[in-house]
């Protein structure tokens, strides 16, 4: 998100203001309007450190076997996944303030999760356990966004390290 949209707003207000008499005092804060693209930035920070863990992780696997792909999701604004060995991990914008984190797993074998167990159809019909945490944005003093996971804030470098971990262990052949 561009640090200087609100202040050009602003602007923007205030010379319409001068040229037709109306003030709008809603401008340089619109919560749906910085919901939104908050949850777009948010998410594309996420997959840019998820873009250099599996470069980093492929790199030093050196094998072109096992190595982790990851993929933007078409007709999403910011949607991906990470792909290995049939495996799916998804990062998906369920609505402006909440991203939901999916593991799938394409196949015959069932994988198990520790918490929430549900069963979602895959393409070719197999049921496998799934589940899906939810990352919610949350307001703070002054407008300020605050991303959260069960009511507690999240730093995007120990959130990728918790995920990559459990993909790379669940992945693994």
């Amino acid at each position: 998100m561009d640090k200087l949209t609100w202040i050009k707003d602003l602007v923007r207000a205030e010379q319409k203001m001068e040229e037709s008499g109306v003030v709008d005092f809603s401008v340089g804060f619109d919560p749906q309007q910085i919901l939104f693209t908050e949850s777009i930035s948010f998410l594309n920070t996420i997959k840019t450190a998820f873009v250099e863990a599996a470069s980093s992780f492929n790199q030093l696997k050196g094998s072109s076997v096992g190595r982790i792909k990851i993929y933007g999701i078409s007709n999403t604004h910011a949607d991906f996944m990470l792909f290995r060995n049939g495996f799916k991990l998804i990062f998906a914008l369920k609505e402006p303030g909440v991203i939901g984190i999916r593991f799938h797993f394409v196949g015959a074998g069932l994988m198990q999760m520790p918490s929430q167990v549900s069963t979602a159809n895959i393409a070719d019909g197999v049921k496998v356990p799934t589940e899906e945490d939810m990352l919610t944005a949350r307001w703070a003093a002054f407008g300020d966004l605050v991303w959260t996971y069960q009511e507690q804030p999240v730093k995007v470098d120990y959130l990728v390290r918790y995920y990559m971990t459990r993909f790379i262990r669940e992945s693994a052949k």
